[in-house]
């Protein structure tokens, strides 16, 4: 998410047969591991950049014009509301001002990151470091963009860097907790999910991650508590709903597994995941399969 020097905004604020059925689960894994975004800090929350908003700064800035920081972030209200030219606009002015603005850099490159402008990204991300080689958001965001591109090592670096410096953010646990995960690494995995739970526990993300490496690691019991949560904090994760399926499914409970794919393939009738667990489950007391075209 979009940082500014005068808020922190991210999704994670500082202040998604047995034999067959684990096959599914494996597949789960990667699949949910490939689209967790909120505790990355990489999401731009369109909720937040609210017209209202916006016009205030606006207003701000009229009566500041020559405030770095006011266009930093009004900058950072356009990123949220998806309007990223106007957001690069004035991360350019922000910077022109004053070109030593890391939190601009920073913030322009995630907007970058969002238009697959990944080169510019990184020479933002590294300028920021370069000025700051203690803001731990800049290698947040950098450390995101080597996992994105499989460059674990560099991608761990630099989450081990944010944690040295301020080892109260909870996105880099979250993301190394991500990279363990894919490395098959669980357990190392588990600890860092659990970290970033205890600083931010009213997050669904780690929750959803930690409760993907139980499963990988056949502790079905605390994946299902897990997912339970997910569910609690964000009803309308499909993922989440096809994931308490999943570990359900393997605890043997096949109507409430069969229950919660429903669910999820009401939420979204494309998830392919959802869908193949209902039907895996329809026998075991779950209610009969809708008809289909």
């Amino acid at each position: 998410m979009i940082e500014t020097a005068a808020i922190s905004v991210t999704a994670f604020r500082r202040r998604p047969l047995i034999a067959a059925a684990f096959v599914v689960a494996g597949a789960m894994m990667l699949a949910s591991c490939a689209s967790t975004s909120g505790p990355s800090g990489d999401v731009i929350d369109a909720s937040a950049g609210s017209a209202v908003n916006i016009d205030s700064l606006t207003a701000v800035i009229n009566q500041n014009p020559n405030d770095p920081n006011a266009y930093n972030v009004r900058g950072s209200a356009y990123g949220r509301a998806g309007q990223y030219e106007l957001a690069i606009a004035d991360f350019n002015t922000a910077i022109k001002m004053n070109p030593n603005f890391y939190q601009a850099y920073a913030n322009r490159a995630l907007i970058l990151r969002n238009e697959k402008k990944n080169e510019q990204a990184f020479a933002d991300y590294n300028t920021a470091i370069r000025i700051n080689g203690d803001y731990a958001v800049a290698y947040v965001g950098r450390g995101n963009m080597y996992r994105d591109n499989k460059q674990y090592d560099l991608a761990l670096a630099d989450f081990d860097h944010a944690i040295k410096i301020d080892p109260s953010d909870p996105r880099a646990y979250h993301n190394r907790g991500l990279i363990h995960q894919a490395e098959k690494q669980y357990q190392p995995a588990i600890d860092d999910f659990s970290k970033a739970i205890a600083l931010q526990p009213t997050a669904a993300e780690p929750f959803n991650a930690r409760g993907l490496s139980y499963l990988a690691v056949g502790d079905y019991k605390a994946a299902l508590d897990d997912f339970n949560e997910v569910v609690k904090r964000n009803p309308q994760s499909y993922e989440g709903w096809t994931n308490q399926g999943l570990a359900l499914e393997q605890l043997g409970r096949r109507q409430q597994a069969f229950n919660a794919f429903s669910h999820a393939a009401y939420l979204d009738n494309t998830y392919r995941p959802a869908t193949e667990g209902m039907h895996r489950t329809a026998g075991g007391g779950g209610a009969p399969l809708p008809a289909t075209n």
